[in-house]
């Protein structure tokens, strides 16, 4: 099991806590891939592939912010 730091997942995002919901996010995404998409490192859980992943900056991601209902 690897440990990220706080710092190596802020590093490449805008801050740590948003790194963390994006790799989050993207080990769901990961998660829903069929098996054979994922054999070459299935020894690595989801979570651990995702996090590498944003700390390498191989994922690009942007915000978008919520639209609220209207009110009528």
């Amino acid at each position: 099991m690897r440990v990220f730091t706080p710092d190596e997942i802020a590093e490449n995002n805008q801050s740590k806590y948003l790194g963390v919901l994006v790799a989050a996010k993207y080990a769901r995404e990961l998660n829903l891939l069929p098996t054979e998409a994922l054999a070459m490192e299935h020894e690595k859980k989801l979570s651990t592939r995702a996090l590498e992943a944003i700390t390498s900056g191989q994922v690009e991601y942007r915000l978008v912010r919520r639209r609220r209902p209207e009110a009528e």
